[in-house]
């Protein structure tokens, strides 16, 4: 171990900068939100130190840097372009014994200064001991996608319960059992929920011995592309005792669930109905009421045509916490992965987005302002009802050469694009699979020009259409 990993405390305490550049305000920034008091010596400065100077956050010497400056400063970091000036900034650090870091220049170096992910009061370095700074920037990037932003305010809530923890439970293995569960349970989720009085309370009521009950996370799973999960589903996935999720949800998606979780598949499919709505909420309750982490995991967004409200409801009435974790709706992610703009300034001012199980008998259904020109009109789960959803639009007054889409797999590697006009909707979607999503409007005409995903799209002649695109696969 070429550097002994330790973590200062520098609030008040002086430190000097040599510099005052870029790199010179990155370093003073990191100082200054240590609390340190900084100094920093340049003849000149960037814009950023001196009005940072102005405000009193820091002390500018504006002169060139002398060994005199070190006097009564714990640390010193050069970072000027003067590779001389840097050299007498570590030798005189070095002779009076304190910690000095040249930029990019590990040998000049008694301390080096970490890739850090902060969520103080939890932080975490990561160091390559100056021999590859961007494998470290690279691993830091990876956990910061790992690591709860909530973590840190958990610390804190924890920090203070101690005290009060020890005088209830005595033993130091009982205590270190306390935390396992409450990091694990309840507690970490109402931190993360916002609710940090509810969290408090957990943590009174675990000292009980209490039994935790357990929570319901309504996650949408994006359209397919796992690399559109947010952070916050993807944590909460890797912790699910249960996971409830629909045929909508991708395998490479379900994939990414805690490998040991159960999972239960209450999807449904046109004309096939594998797990009625009652019994999905009776499972959601049954799961929950029994102490465990349920994932509710939906495609594209819970409360988009989703009936992720109902479930809530029933939720609620039951008396069992949840908490929504929104996704990347279809309507959002498979056009943008088709290179279909839902807006565009020449084409459409407004989208609208509507559900294709409507029922020819409904005479509610405002058929005409669905039909306005100048607008995106996608419509969810439309493949069935295409002939019935082509009729009406005409009739209402959409033009028939009005450009239409049938996005088969939106976002997925067997993404296809089938493309016509509305006239053609109905023999469009003859064959075409689910999930598919059917977009209406003059911005389907701007694919051609903005395709970047997949290989290929077809028409309604059968021809094969490759535009310039990024194979992601």
């Amino acid at each position: 171990m070429d550097y002994l990993p330790i973590f200062a405390k520098l609030e008040n305490r002086p430190c000097l900068v040599v510099g005052g550049g870029e790199v010179a305000w990155r370093k003073t920034r990191m100082l200054m939100k240590a609390g340190a008091a900084v100094t920093v010596v340049a003849p000149h400065a960037d814009a950023e130190i001196v009005e940072a100077a102005e405000r009193g956050e820091l002390v500018w010497v504006k002169e060139a840097f002398t060994p005199q400056h070190l006097k009564a400063v714990v640390l010193v970091i050069a970072a000027t372009d003067n590779p001389l000036v840097n050299e007498l900034v570590s030798q005189a650090a070095n002779a009076r014994h304190i910690l000095a870091n040249v930029v990019d220049d590990t040998p000049k170096c008694s301390f080096i200064v970490p890739s850090i992910v902060d969520r103080s009061p939890i932080v975490i370095a990561i160091s390559s001991g100056g021999k590859s700074p961007v494998l470290a920037r690279l691993l830091r990037e990876k956990l910061e996608t790992l690591i709860p932003s909530h973590i840190g305010r958990m610390a804190k809530l924890a920090g203070e319960f101690r005290d009060t923890l020890k005088k209830k439970v005595t033993t130091l293995n009982g205590r270190r059992k306390f935390w396992e569960t409450a990091f694990d349970g309840r507690f970490s989720s109402l931190v993360a929920a916002g609710d940090e009085e509810g969290a408090k309370a957990e943590l009174e009521k675990l000292t009980t011995g209490v039994s935790l009950q357990g929570e319901v996370s309504l996650i949408g799973a994006g359209p397919g592309d796992p690399g559109l999960l947010t952070l916050r589903a993807l944590q909460l996935m890797q912790q699910a005792d249960v996971v409830l999720y629909d045929y909508l949800v991708s395998d490479e998606i379900m994939e990414l669930c805690r490998r040991d979780a159960e999972l239960i598949c209450v999807g449904k499919r046109a004309s096939y109905h594998s797990v009625s709505q009652e019994e999905t909420n009776a499972l959601l309750v049954k799961h929950a009421q029994e102490g465990r982490r349920v994932v509710r995991l939906k495609g594209g967004d819970p409360f988009m045509f989703g009936r992720g409200g109902e479930e809530l409801q029933v939720l609620q009435e039951s008396g069992v916490p949840f908490q929504v974790v929104p996704g990347i709706t279809a309507a959002a992610g498979a056009t943008a992965y088709a290179g279909i703009p839902l807006t565009h300034r020449d084409h459409a001012q407004t989208a609208m987005f509507v559900t294709g199980h409507l029922k020819k008998e409904d005479d509610s259904f405002r058929w005409a302002t669905l039909a306005r020109g100048r607008q995106t009109l996608v419509i969810y789960m439309g493949l069935m009802k295409s002939a019935h959803i082509q009729e009406q639009l005409i009739q209402h007054g959409r033009d028939p050469q009005t450009p239409v889409a049938i996005i088969e797999n939106g976002t997925r590697i067997n993404q296809k694009i089938y493309k016509g006009t509305l006239s053609e909707l109905e023999s469009l979607a003859e064959g075409v699979g689910s999930p598919a999503l059917i977009v209406v409007g003059e911005v389907v005409q701007l694919a051609d020009q903005l395709s970047w995903f997949g290989k290929q799209s077809f028409n309604t002649e059968g021809d094969i259409h490759a535009p310039s695109v990024v194979n992601l696969g």
